[in-house]
């Protein structure tokens, strides 16, 4: 299941350079390179003469050579040579998608084009804000997509995927939970109250005694998530808003369904004190690089398993309460995208 009319997450920007980069995105094979003046350009992967990915071929100029028979594509999909003959079929052209480079990455949208309006690319500036220290990274997984919504939408997990990192038992034991709904978005608020710290907090944020700890985490469609997790000493008044003398992050994820087994998952880890501090900002990156890495571990897991069982029953806990809101709206907005297109094809 795809959602089509959204912006997604194609490519970090350093990713993009003078050579095609092959990615797959939404189950169709995508090409993605830069133009002599730096601009990203994304196309279908496939030459129209006899089907050979376009990302085996080279650039000239901004114009791009299938490897094959030596069609050239410019940057607007039409093919302008076709060696040994004058005539250019009115067929000889591939399709393009729409793209955007900002917070450091490049978005593609795969819909209708007539829709792709950049203002509705989800906040992610995090990464570009000087009052925050910042580094993203990426990981594919051999997992359905909505299998990590569903794990960034519950984190009890972390209690026993990461206790190692950023989790203890008392988010499972002790936490009071808020899920708040809204037609297309998804706020989970999670307060940890006077309990011990995890070993990530500990080391980044130096403390000695019992926190007062938040997890509020934003879905929004298709997947995108975005988590302010944070501690202060406890009894200091974060409940009531004041943060001062703790430590504030941002975890932020976006996810792109590369085929319905497997996902792009770009993310980054963002912190709001000591923020000029790269050897800070690298020491938060790597407590959540291997975290989730175990988080890889569990999607990969399951996902063999559901290839094994085929629409196996499922039971559902409390826990469960923010991905079951997430996966209802992402139904809903699958339903009425698809009745859409049907009215428009007919």
């Amino acid at each position: 299941m795809f959602l089509r009319n959204y912006w997604y997450v194609a490519a970090s920007d350093t990713e993009i350079g003078r050579k095609p980069l092959a990615r797959t995105i939404l189950g169709e094979p995508v090409v993605l390179f830069r133009s002599e003046a730096g601009a990203p350009v994304a196309f279908e992967d496939r030459c129209p003469h006899r089907h050979l990915p376009l990302s085996m071929g080279k650039l000239f100029g901004d114009v791009l050579q299938c490897h094959y028979h030596g069609l050239r594509f410019a940057a607007d999909g039409r093919c302008v040579r076709i060696p040994g003959q004058e005539h250019i079929p009115h067929g000889a052209k591939v399709r393009t998608f729409p793209v955007v480079e900002r917070y450091h990455w490049v978005w593609i949208w795969m819909g209708d084009p007539a829709l792709a309006d950049p203002a509705k690319i989800t906040d992610f500036h995090w990464f570009d804000d000087p009052n925050w220290g910042a580094k993203s990274s990426y990981l594919h997984v051999e997992a359905n997509w909505q299998l990590i919504v569903d794990n960034l939408l519950d984190l009890t997990h972390l209690a026993f995927v990461h206790d190692t990192t950023i989790g203890n038992l008392a988010l499972a034991e002790h936490a009071k939970v808020n899920v708040t709904r809204a037609p297309n978005n998804v706020v989970m608020t999670r307060w940890i109250i006077d309990q011990e710290p995890p070993p990530t907090f500990k080391k980044v944020g130096g403390f000695t005694g019992n926190v007062d700890r938040w997890q509020i985490i934003d879905f929004t469609p298709p997947a995108f998530l975005r988590l302010d997790v944070g501690a202060t000493p406890t009894g200091t008044g974060a409940p009531e808003g004041r943060r001062a003398g703790g430590i504030g992050m941002r975890n932020l994820n976006a996810i792109t369904p590369e085929t319905e087994t497997t996902a792009h998952y770009f993310w980054g880890q963002a912190h709001d004190f000591d923020v000029n501090n790269a050897e800070m900002t690298n020491r938060i990156f790597q407590q959540i690089r291997t975290a989730f890495a175990e988080d890889v571990a569990v999607f990969t897991a399951q996902q063999k398993n559901l290839n094994i069982f085929s629409d196996p029953p499922q039971v559902d806990i409390n826990a469960d309460a923010g991905a079951l809101a997430a996966r209802r709206i992402l139904k809903r907005l699958y339903d009425e995208e698809q009745a859409a297109r049907q009215v428009a094809a007919e």
